[in-house]
């Protein structure tokens, strides 16, 4: 057994990671799909409030990550409704108040900085009994729901319009996605960190839509390259002193541009 599997800390973090890595690509593909990948930053940075608030009040950040998330979330679809064909004004709105949020209460924190830093990168080896069971929970869902609602995911995410002449419940559909994001964004904020999370929802996606040839494989892929990111990303961070967080999401994003130039040469 190598050296990094001897530590419990350790190996409770490459369990949290894989299983995030099969949350968040899950989670990502209807937003890039549907062009609404700014919701992910929308959402860690409200859960970043949530964290400040729950430190502030001495509850588990989670929770208060997880509420403020869904709050998030929830008025970005209803901004989206009002700003009509300027819905993408929406998350940038729901972004700034809640990067406003988060510096107002981090000053009434004590050592607020400080103690907001874990879940700003990721503190990976700092994952509670509680964070593993909400993680392995959110997985088992997440899970669960792409299978069920295969069809209706794939319908909602590429034409609304007839998905909803169909008979289909979109806003049904659209409301789990939703939600569904905004606990993925808060659990993982431990994990890879709330300022990185959206990095992991978006990159695997995209390197996976460059390379598949249907929804099937992109789903498929981009689950295997969020593995590839976040097992390799723990590993240089263990053995190169690193932030997991920051690492994991620089290997993807190099990944990415290494597909995005191979995909450029063929098309020569």
């Amino acid at each position: 057994m190598p050296e990094i599997f001897a530590y419990a800390f350790m190996r409770r973090a490459f369990l949290a990671a894989a299983l995030i890595a099969v949350i968040a690509p899950c989670m990502g593909m209807p937003l890039v799909l549907k062009r609404l990948s700014a919701i992910g930053d929308a959402a860690s940075h409200s859960a970043l409030a949530g964290i400040a608030l729950g430190l502030l009040i001495h509850i588990n950040p989670i929770l208060g990550a997880v509420a403020f998330s869904i709050a998030a979330v929830l008025g970005i679809e209803g901004l989206r409704k009002v700003f009509g064909g300027y819905s993408e004004i929406a998350p940038v709105v729901v972004m700034s108040a809640g990067i406003g949020l988060t510096a107002v209460l981090s000053g009434f924190i004590q050592g607020g900085s400080a103690n907001l830093s874990g879940f700003l990168f990721g503190s990976i080896v700092a994952i509670s009994d509680f964070e593993m069971c909400l993680t392995i929970g959110l997985c088992a869902v997440v899970i669960v729901v792409t299978l069920l609602l295969y069809k209706e995911l794939f319908f909602v995410t590429f034409d609304e319009e007839a998905a909803r002449l169909s008979g289909m419940p979109v806003g049904a559909v659209n409301f789990v996605i939703m939600i569904l994001t905004a606990v993925t964004v808060s659990v993982a904020s431990r994990i890879v960190g709330a300022l990185m999370i959206s990095s992991l929802l978006v990159i695997p996606v995209a390197a996976a839509m460059m390379i598949a040839k249907s929804y099937k494989q992109t789903m498929i892929l981009s689950v295997v390259f969020a593995e590839i990111f976040t097992m390799s990303g723990l590993f240089a961070s263990y053995y190169l002193d690193l932030s997991s967080g920051g690492t994991i999401v620089l290997i993807g994003v190099v990944f990415l541009i290494a597909a995005a130039a191979l995909t450029a040469k063929r098309r020569r």
